[in-house]
């Protein structure tokens, strides 16, 4: 007779992480894939996770005094034009549009018929439609500064897609914002940035690394880009949100031009920054395990699942009746500002189904009631980020008067674990053949779980990091915000380097 498994995902993340997480995808019910080649659907436990990231999100944008806009899907072809390095950045990703119907054609089927004048493209990014949206909009100094969000999806033609991390159609926000002097567009692009890091620390228990990118990684048309770095199980970088710094390259391209207080004519500076449904991907391959989805409070869209356990008709109504006054109570509590969001999960399945369902989905607390818990007035607890076999009763007004506190020890543990994760995988490396090593698996054919951060001297120079990507496909991630000068050499070159920078293989 066969073993059942020892987890609930297979294979494990030792095993075959991609495949490890397109699993816990499946098992917990995210996204699957659309009949549209590199598309998804988003299913209902996903895109609550998401509306409980734009919901945190947005609050942030308004407190910073921001405000929510909605700007066109099809941008002219003319637009994206206008900034050499921009559209030569996203010429290779766009969708587009060259005819506006459909009429039958001599077999019976449907041909596109009705030329445009002009191509649309569906939107990569905004920054062209609404830089000719702003050129309208400001006249004079009076008019800026401009702060504006838009929640939207954005279309990207990837040829190897991965659901969440990289996928042709997906959902993002994106701030685009005019200022009067280069100083408040400055401030403004590390402000974002500030919000974007507090947001993956302190809601996504997520650790991320604040810094510059190269020339080579920078957004196309920026004077800056800075970014996020977020490390994943597999050691490897994710990109969690970027801010850019626009100089006056799009508002030149775009018009944007005010009257400044002498009546002289200026160009106008600007910002972008965005993050998307990528961080669900992050959010994943941060915290979950070898039995499935596991979600930091904060952004779970449920809190606490209810398990009645009704093995006897004559009972059944008594726990049912229990249960539902324990979830009434709950939603009583609050937790992060909000209320105490209870699943009461009454299904007619088995108990284990049940159980291994809600574990896989990541909930954060379990309480199985059955007559016995009835009895005693209490409730049988576990927690997701304890082993599944850890439980124990709790007398339910204990539990309902501490589950906010449970939660909140949840949400802070998940972030101790993935700092500790991150220090631990985090190495300096000043020769060359020890970086080489460190980025180069065993097994080529079936690269395991190696590598991680290598803080290295870099000589600022194109041609290492073009090296690396060919060599090792690694890149430098960032520039730290935070990394103090240090005279060294290169890793690579052996030239002269001012400072270290983060290397990593990435998503």
């Amino acid at each position: 007779m066969a073993k059942p498994p020892k987890n609930a995902i297979s294979p494990t993340r030792a095993e075959d992480y991609p495949e490890w997480y397109q699993q816990v995808i499946r098992a917990a019910d995210l996204a699957e894939p659309s009949p549209v080649r590199g598309c998804m659907v988003i299913k209902p436990w996903g895109y609550s996770l998401w509306e409980n990231i734009q919901r945190v999100l947005d609050r942030k944008f308004r407190d910073t005094g921001h405000r929510n806009a909605y700007f066109p899907l099809f941008i002219p072809k003319s637009f994206l034009e206008k900034e050499a390095e921009h559209v030569e950045g996203f010429a290779k990703e766009c969708a587009v549009v060259t005819h506006h119907r459909l009429e039958k054609g001599p077999d019976g089927g449907l041909v596109p018929a009705g030329e445009l004048e002009e191509p649309l493209i569906v939107r990569p990014t905004s920054e062209t439609i609404i830089g000719a949206m702003y050129a309208k909009w400001v006249q004079s100094y009076r008019d800026l500064p401009i702060l504006i969000n838009q929640w939207a999806n954005v279309v990207r033609w990837e040829m190897r897609t991965r659901m969440f991390l990289r996928t042709s159609e997906f959902l993002w926000q994106e701030g685009h914002t005019a200022h009067a002097t280069g100083a408040e567009a400055m401030e403004e692009t590390s402000r974002m940035l500030d919000v974007y890091a507090d947001f993956a620390e302190n809601h996504m228990a997520m650790p991320v690394i604040k810094g510059e990118k190269t020339a080579a990684e920078r957004f196309p048309g920026a004077v800056n880009t800075w970014s996020i770095e977020a490390m994943m199980q597999d050691r490897k970088a994710l990109q969690a949100g970027t801010s850019h710094f626009l100089g006056q390259n799009f508002a030149t391209a775009s018009g944007i031009k005010y009257l400044n207080e002498h009546g002289r004519e200026e160009f106008a500076w600007t910002t972008s920054w965005g993050v998307s449904t990528r961080l669900i991907g992050g959010l994943l391959m941060t915290h979950s395990d070898d039995d499935g989805l596991l979600l930091p409070p904060r952004l779970a869209p449920a809190h606490v699942v209810i398990l009645p356990v009704m093995h006897k008709e004559e009972t059944r109504a008594q726990v049912l009746q229990y249960c539902e006054n324990l979830a009434a109570e709950l939603r009583g509590a609050s937790y992060d500002g909000r209320p105490v969001e209870v699943e009461l999960d009454s299904r007619d399945l088995r108990g284990g189904e049940k159980v291994w369902h809600w574990i896989k989905n990541g909930i954060p607390i379990r309480l199985e009631v059955g007559p016995r818990d009835v009895e005693s007035d209490a409730v049988f607890a576990a927690r997701r980020d304890r082993s599944h076999k850890d439980k124990q009763s709790i007398p339910r007004a204990e539990f309902i008067g501490s589950v906010a506190d449970i939660l909140a020890e949840i949400q802070d543990g998940l972030f101790e674990r993935a700092v500790e994760f991150r220090a631990a995988n985090t190495v300096n490396i000043d020769s060359k053949d020890e970086f080489y090593d460190f980025f180069t698996p065993q097994n080529r054919d079936k690269p395991e779980i190696h590598g991680g951060f290598a803080m290295c001297h870099w000589n600022g120079k194109d041609d290492v990091e073009e090296q690396l990507k060919n060599d090792l496909n690694v890149t430098i991630r960032c520039i730290p915000n935070d990394a103090e000068a240090e005279a060294g050499t290169c890793v690579i070159s052996g030239e002269p380097s001012q400072r270290r920078v983060i290397f990593a293989k990435s998503y």
